[in-house]
């Protein structure tokens, strides 16, 4: 029954927009790993967590759970959700000094991520002494070269900082300006899917080429929701467009996206009636790996928000997670805060694994995708391919 819904997906998104896979655009996820280490960092690398503290102490347990490997990526915050207060940003030089520490301290390679899309969503703020970075529907007013230039300026600020992920860009096409995550907050580029296409790429690349790791989300689009999936479950089945909404994620692929991709906690109920995209084998390997060709990395959108958290238990959701096809998940640990949360999932994890329920071929197949990440942005830029 999986394999015949899986079928239908990929003929569905072929139908929808006319595309056959391009093996040249999704070279990224068919390099060669390097030689396998431990289960233990497998896992690790599959994990990406948020943590309190602008500095950490040697002592430190999330420092500690880096160390051993348990936790092979993070994410930064400006503030505490539940305390309000500071968390992890407070000046260029300190984040530079935190992200010293982290690295300093893991035994691998490490993606260290932050949330900097502009506009009224980013952790770095010029207040604080970064970037003023405009927000996405005024960048996509204007022209490519300018936002590929306003990417570029960004990446070189967060490469100085030692960080390697940006949490961008949205590729979201605004067809509900009263949508209270998108059109609300000036997060997309454009209503018209190719501008959203263009712009979206454009501000990839740019990142790409300062050696910083985009992430293009959500899909399969959520631009005309209602809802808002950090306080519950996001349907968008009456009002998601295939032929627009899969439009910029299809033109993007085909031109070569250099970073990962991020499924949203959306439902739809025509491309599975019963699980949300990021829980979903049907949306996450049938429409975006079998039907538009993905094959690099997929991360998770926030575990912790309450279209997962609040319906699934954390056993639970890892689990069809990560049967979905998710490569990395992330919790950022901040819209609640869990003491000992990394160690807990990690333990979840493995325990999946040691009795069987995921299968260790399909964390082999996220750890090479992760280290074929890992392995392009260790080259130098002009080794990159970058468009």
């Amino acid at each position: 029954m999986l394999k015949r819904g899986l079928l239908r997906l990929t003929a569905l998104a072929l139908l929808m927009l006319g595309l056959v896979p391009v093996g040249a655009a999704f070279a990224q996820g068919a390099s060669a790993a390097p030689a396998e280490p431990p289960l233990e960092r497998m896992l690790g690398a599959m994990l990406m967590c948020g943590f309190r503290g602008a500095e950490l102490s040697p002592d430190d347990p999330f420092l500690a759970a880096v160390k051993t490997g348990r936790v092979g990526n993070v994410i930064l915050f400006d503030r505490d959700v539940t305390t309000g207060g500071e968390r992890n940003i407070r000046s260029p030089e300190q984040v530079r000094r935190l992200t010293e520490t982290l690295r300093a301290a893991a035994p691998g390679p490490m993606f260290i991520a932050v949330d900097q899309e502009g506009g009224q969503v980013r952790r770095l703020k010029p207040q604080k002494g970064f970037f003023d970075l405009p927000a996405a529907q005024r960048l996509g007013q204007g022209s490519i070269p300018e936002t590929r230039e306003t990417a570029e300026r960004l990446g070189g600020e967060l490469a100085g900082l030692g960080i390697n992920v940006d949490m961008a860009p949205v590729a979201d096409v605004d067809s509900n300006p009263h949508n209270p995550v998108i059109g609300r907050l000036g997060r997309a580029f454009s209503s018209d899917p190719a501008i959203v296409a263009t712009h979206a790429l454009a501000f990839g690349q740019g990142l790409a080429a300062r050696g910083v790791a985009p992430v293009l989300k959500h899909f399969p689009g959520q631009g005309c929701a209602r809802e808002d999936s950090h306080l519950g479950l996001t349907d968008i089945t009456q009002c998601w467009d295939g032929a627009t909404d899969l439009f910029p994620y299809a033109e993007i692929f085909r031109a070569g996206w250099p970073g990962m991709v991020m499924p949203g906690h959306l439902f739809h109920a025509r491309l599975d009636p019963q699980l949300p995209a990021t829980l979903s084998p049907m949306v996450v390997t049938g429409l975006l790996r079998q039907g538009l060709g993905w094959q690099g990395v997929v991360i998770s959108d926030d575990m912790q928000m309450k279209a997962i958290s609040g319906r699934y238990g954390l056993r639970e959701s890892i689990l069809l997670a990560v049967r979905a096809g998710v490569d990395i998940l992330l919790y950022g640990n901040n819209m609640e805060w869990e003491e000992g949360l990394p160690e807990k999932v990690f333990e979840t994890l493995r325990g999946l694994v040691e009795d069987g329920s995921i299968p260790l071929e399909r964390v082999r197949k996220s750890w090479e995708r992760i280290s074929a990440l890992h392995a392009r942005y260790a080259q130098p830029a002009s080794l990159r391919e970058i468009p």
